[in-house]
């Protein structure tokens, strides 16, 4: 069975200032996502499931067009905040939705087989979807997973910070990770900060999470599963805020020896519109990949 890919896209880009998602950032108007589709489909995706917000379902059909629909399965999955177990509701005032896993969830219902998790707006190198392709199309014995790390220097930006999943991996195996959502540049290195005030250093080859995972189909069990654990003890500390993270549910799993994390190194670098500053150095990344002949000059056409 081909793995599907699920495509997280229903953040519109805080920080960048707009929807960063369908920023064309090649010279016939690609944006990120298309070249991620492109490579899924190069690696041997069968499917590819969007996660979206409702209203955006009529320009995603347009963006994806009928060339990714002739070669992969497309589907489309609202992320929705009242999409919540029953005995439990949005609270007041709440607007942020409920973070990464809970996207994941919410394609439960279209997912049957093997599958991997993107964002839409980073750019993750054909090698990486290579390696998780590989992965699960090699019938991995039960409980086992995988993620593809890179190195922290490869996915920073001189523009601002950013938010990693910083890992410890033991023996080719993850061990622990950690969301650190204020990540800054530091030369070759970076450091993280909990208050604003106090950095701790993290050496460049630290191996971070991308949210680019591949999971046999026993772990969107999980991501519901869990999803009620994390309503109940952790939103009412911050009921306007708080996130179920992805990497979160990995990490339970895995203390709770359900899941063991296959980490997958990549040594290619991510590119991404995290800043509007970001997008010359993306586009002039796309152009050197084209002029190597990575991509062609017009996806799909060949």
């Amino acid at each position: 069975m081909k793995p599907a890919l699920i495509i997280m896209a229903a953040g519109m880009g805080s920080r960048f200032g707009g929807p960063k998602q369908i920023t064309p950032v090649g010279d016939r108007g690609e944006i990120i996502m298309d070249f991620s589709l492109y490579d899924a489909w190069k690696a041997g995706f069968g499917k590819v499931v969007f996660i979206i917000k409702k209203e955006k379902e009529a320009e995603f059909r347009s963006i994806v067009g009928p060339h990714v629909e002739r070669r992969m399965e497309v589907r489309y999955v609202y992320q929705e905040m009242e999409d919540l177990p029953a005995g439990f509701a949005v609270p007041e005032g709440r607007v942020k939705p409920f973070g990464t896993a809970h996207a994941v969830r919410a394609a439960r219902h279209v997912i049957q087989e093997p599958f991997a998790v993107i964002n839409a707006d980073d750019f993750y190198g054909r090698g990486a979807f290579l390696a998780l392709s590989d992965f699960l199309r090699s019938s991995p014995p039960p409980g086992e997973q995988a993620m593809v790390a890179y190195r922290l220097r490869n996915t920073v930006t001189e523009n601002g910070h950013v938010a990693r999943g910083v890992c410890r991996a033991e023996g080719g195996y993850l061990r622990s990770i950690v969301e650190r959502t204020h990540i800054e540049k530091r030369g070759e290195n970076a450091a993280f900060t909990e208050d604003g005030v106090r950095f701790t250093e993290l050496p460049g080859d630290t191996l971070v999470s991308m949210n680019f995972w591949g999971f046999q189909r026993e772990m969107m069990d999980a991501f519901d599963r869990r999803f009620e654990g994390f309503l109940r003890e952790e939103l009412p500390k911050n009921p306007l805020k708080a996130e179920y993270f992805l990497p979160s549910v990995a990490n339970a799993e895995m203390e709770a020896g359900r899941a063991r994390i296959r980490v997958l190194p990549c040594e290619e670098t991510w590119h991404g519109v995290t800043y509007r500053e970001d997008l010359p150095e993306v586009q002039n990344a796309v152009a050197q990949l084209k002029a190597r002949g990575v991509y062609p000059p017009v996806l799909w056409e060949e």
